[in-house]
């Protein structure tokens, strides 16, 4: 008999409305795992309090409840929790908590789901490998020696090793499909606007946004269900779906034209591991037998898009760290001094054409693929490194080109607003995990879901659990 655990989210909240097992039961479950198996550094703050007047809340689902309804999840340290100790993972904010909640946490604790706590991210969101100074570094569970991703690290990792059946992430540069693509899992990065950002509005260029990671793609569906919505005030935003995106699922794409390429973007020269080209090929001919139409293209964006980027992110970064008094900014990591000191060497007319270059870079990109449906790369262009193989105190500048290295693909749909989505359809000999990633034109979430549901069923990976489970 399949344990809670074994159990997919949706699976979770059926057991949930048919009374068989009540929301704390299933918290309670994951409490004790969270206390006895969390050695993969996925928790910073586990809420017990929080947890506890939740499930007490929670008595009688209500009509038309989400079906992830007393499902437990986590979220990420960057996101406001009212209450809940919350570190945006620095040594500057190690005792920070916060007396509002931001748009995500909301909407989670209003779909009924229950949050176990805050999961671990790297400074600021900004690195791709999760190794805070709050925190024990995230790993995979299928390698504890290997990095677990970053910056939704701890959410993958806490879903990976089954302390938490589904999370909430968030992906400026590949933060969700990075840490999907280590730790196995399905990672989605919805449409710019599809979720909002309210009340902090921190990301000038629109380069980030929340989504679902998942060990299924119903469950990221059904998730990205609770989280998607606008609200007043929201700069930008998708056009709302008339159905829920846990339908898309069930419906077949139809024949698709689907676009692929492998050529580096941020890194031109960064060395593409065979195991990486082994899963987009596959992929490929995968996507072949089911009957869609596989095109070679060049690369989408150009290589001086990769500067204009560079100085988007390192504003953005120099923006975490303003607000900071000079006690705490002495606490921030190396990598985040240098990128603020790059930020803050930027003016504010510079800043402004960057962003105004780095739109028309993207509208660029949106043309050469309008006549794809979809659009096939590699995750990343190696498998999970060891722990500490990326990050590099004694040279950020080092650090930083070692990042995009490994991260050659994933900001191009961040620069275009196009919605991505990790599929852990690979595995090495060794049996570390790598992903493949499809993007889809801006807010055809449905269509991608459905692609990506129709490749799980043809190439099922449920059945994969990593050591320690």
């Amino acid at each position: 008999m399949a344990e809670l655990h074994d159990l997919t989210a949706l699976e979770q909240g059926e057991l949930l409305h048919r009374c068989e097992v009540s929301p704390g039961e299933l918290a309670e479950h994951y409490l004790d795992r969270i206390d006895r198996l969390d050695d993969v550094g996925a928790f910073v703050t586990v809420a017990e309090e929080h947890i506890s007047t939740c499930a007490r809340e929670l008595v009688v689902k209500p009509v038309g409840a989400s079906p992830l309804w007393g499902v437990p999840t986590a979220i990420k340290d960057l996101n406001l929790t009212r209450g809940v100790r919350t570190t945006f993972g620095s040594a500057a904010y190690a005792s920070y908590v916060p007396d509002v909640s931001d748009n995500v946490t909301l909407s989670i604790e209003a779909a009924g789901m229950i949050s176990l706590g805050k999961t671990n991210t790297p400074e600021f969101g900004s690195p791709c490998y999760t190794e805070p100074d709050v925190a024990p570094p995230a790993v995979t569970p299928w390698d504890r020696t290997r990095i677990a991703g970053g910056s939704s690290g701890g959410a993958a990792a806490a879903v990976a090793a089954g302390l938490v059946p589904v999370a909430q992430g968030s992906d400026g540069g590949g933060s969700i499909r990075i840490p999907a693509s280590c730790c196995g899992l399905v990672g989605l990065k919805p449409t710019r606007g599809r979720i909002s950002p309210s009340p902090m509005y921190g990301d000038a260029a629109g380069l980030a946004t929340a989504g679902p990671i998942a060990r299924s793609v119903r469950d990221a569906a059904a998730f990205l269900d609770v989280l998607a919505g606008r609200r007043t005030g929201d700069p930008f935003w998708a056009p709302e779906e008339p159905l829920p995106f846990l339908d898309a699922c069930e419906r077949p794409p139809g024949r698709l034209r689907i676009a692929r390429f492998i050529e580096p973007l941020i890194a031109p020269d960064a060395a593409v591991d065979a195991e990486c080209v082994a899963a987009w090929e596959n992929a490929s001919a995968l996507l072949e037998s089911l009957g869609h139409e596989i095109v070679d293209i060049p690369r989408p964006l150009p290589e001086e898009a990769v500067a204009v980027f560079e100085t988007v992110w390192a504003v953005g970064t120099a923006m975490s760290v303003v607000p900071l008094d000079p006690s705490q900014r002495s606490k921030i990591r190396p990598l985040t001094a240098w990128l603020t000191e790059r930020g803050e060497a930027v003016s504010g007319p510079a800043f402004g054409l960057a962003l105004a270059e780095l739109r028309r870079f993207a509208a660029g990109a949106l043309e050469a693929l309008a006549g794809y449906d979809a659009v096939l790369t590699p995750t990343l262009a190696t498998p999970p490194p060891p722990v500490g193989a990326i990050r590099n105190d004694a040279d950020p500048a080092a650090d930083f080109q070692a990042q995009k290295e490994f991260t050659p693909w994933t900001s191009a749909w961040n620069v275009t607003g196009m919605p991505a989505i990790s599929l852990p359809l690979h595995q090495t000999p060794t049996g570390l995990p790598v992903g493949v990633m499809l993007a889809a034109r801006p807010a055809e979430e449905p269509l991608l879901l459905s692609l990506a549901a129709q490749i799980e069923a043809a190439a099922p990976w449920a059945g994969r659990v990593p050591p320690g489970w």
